[in-house]
């Protein structure tokens, strides 16, 4: 026979404070994805608070709180396409043994061209690059550059370029070439009469990529 007064097993639930710290940082990053969202689908022209507080389902209120307002919220996405690098353009080899500074550079180059056609917003950053002058954009073109330098620097090692080459500028020739054939595919499913419909198409711009860089770094 049960006894009457036996002590009934009631749930717990979580603490208010912890309950509250779980629903902001929720919040946080709904709103960081409906503005990213935002850009990558209409740009900055329709980039504001209220936007991007329907996007998100929340209180604009909650973005000056959170974010203190765009410009907050800018360097947040900025902070985020840093993750973007890493989370696209792994530190790590994929297989591949990097034995030149020409292997370190192929392997970033085939990672770059996947990720760039992979990520919307991305290919907008990079198109208002050369088509805007604006503090938002800078700061976001910023982000990338700096992620993008610092993944060379932490798996080059001991690996140098070959002498005579600057590295820099060749580098950033081949980041320019990666961006515009990425971004014209977008448009016309071509670059200069390289069709870029298929992923054979795809192959065959990654080997002449491919080819470029090596006939520069060895």
């Amino acid at each position: 026979m049960a006894v009457a007064n036996a002590a009934v097993k009631i749930p717990l639930e979580a603490p208010v404070v912890e309950r509250r710290v779980r629903n902001r940082a929720a919040t946080e990053q709904a709103i960081l994805d409906a503005a990213k969202r935002l850009l990558a689908e209409e740009g900055f022209q329709n980039f504001g608070i209220n936007a991007v507080a329907r996007g998100a389902g929340c209180d604009k209120q909650l973005i000056y709180r959170y974010y203190g307002g765009l410009n907050g919220l800018l360097e947040a996405i900025g902070t985020d396409l840093g993750s973007w690098v890493a989370d696209r353009i792994p530190d790590d080899t994929g297989g591949m043994f990097l034995l030149t500074y020409g292997d370190l550079m192929e392997r970033l180059s085939m990672l770059f061209l996947d990720a760039l056609r992979a990520d919307p917003l991305m290919r907008r950053i990079v198109a208002w690059e050369v088509s805007e002058s604006s503090e938002q954009v800078r700061r976001l073109s910023e982000a990338r550059s700096k992620a993008l330098a610092g993944w060379i620097e932490r798996m080059r090692g001991s690996l140098v370029p070959p002498k005579g080459v600057d590295a820099p500028a060749v580098n950033a020739m081949i980041f320019a070439a990666i961006q515009h054939i990425v971004l014209a595919s977008a448009v016309s499913d071509q670059c200069a009469g390289l069709a870029l419909k298929n992923s054979k198409d795809w192959e065959k711009a990654a080997t002449a990529l491919k080819r470029i860089v090596r006939g520069v770094y060895g």
